[in-house]
């Protein structure tokens, strides 16, 4: 497996909310940490519930790492074709975050906008909420598994320590289970270093 397919990023620390009001048109902005597609559509459905009466519900996610496309979605949820839901993951696509869905839930207020009207408003009002957003970095993480015997494992705790682990257990029966969570851009290292100082006497693998 290919390390430098790893990548540390920013994410939404927590969810958030604004609210602004264009020409009589009320505009409600939630954004939300979602680390997956179905994550995204939780939140969409979410929010749609939230807010039965609302004309509109148009949004836009990168459910994942920045920069795949596969992560992208939008939708102008029955606005102008191309007016909101692009222009919205434009402006999550410039910030830079992953796993971030925002949702734009438009109250309509009498004043039609126009086309370009639209895309100002959901762009612009995404962009005022995404100054509110807290982000943190997130760690890619990987599993290992691996087995080795009972002299070998403070060996092996002395090595993982000084790596960024997430979880760790470890099952005793006549050899040590490992199993074993930690950050994805180390665990090539991580498990050379295991097999060099247990002389491959400890087996350690990638889960599958």
């Amino acid at each position: 497996m290919n390390q430098t397919e790893y990548t540390a990023y920013f994410v939404p620390k927590a969810p958030i909310s604004y609210e602004t009001v264009i020409k009589k048109s009320r505009f409600i902005v939630d954004i939300a940490p979602t680390p997956d597609v179905a994550a995204a559509k939780q939140f969409i459905a979410g929010i749609k519930q939230k807010y039965p009466n609302a004309g509109h519900h148009c949004w836009a996610h990168v459910a994942g790492i920045p920069n795949g496309s596969h992560v992208f979605g939008f939708s102008d949820d029955g606005e102008p074709n191309g007016t909101a839901g692009k222009p919205m993951l434009n402006v999550l696509v410039g910030s830079g975050l992953g796993d971030i869905c925002a949702v734009v839930t438009r109250y309509f207020g009498g004043i039609k906008l126009g086309t370009g009207g639209l895309v100002r408003a959901y762009g612009g009002c995404l962009s005022n909420a995404m100054q509110l957003v807290e982000k943190v970095d997130k760690i890619p993480e990987l599993s290992i598994v691996g087995e080795s015997s009972y002299a070998h494992q403070s060996i092996i705790e002395q090595i993982l320590e000084a790596y960024e682990i997430m979880y760790i257990d470890k099952q005793y029966s006549d050899k040590v289970i490992w199993s074993v969570k930690m950050d994805a851009r180390k665990v090539k290292d991580a498990i050379k270093q295991i097999i060099d100082r247990t002389s491959a006497n400890a087996i350690f693998e990638i889960e599958d």
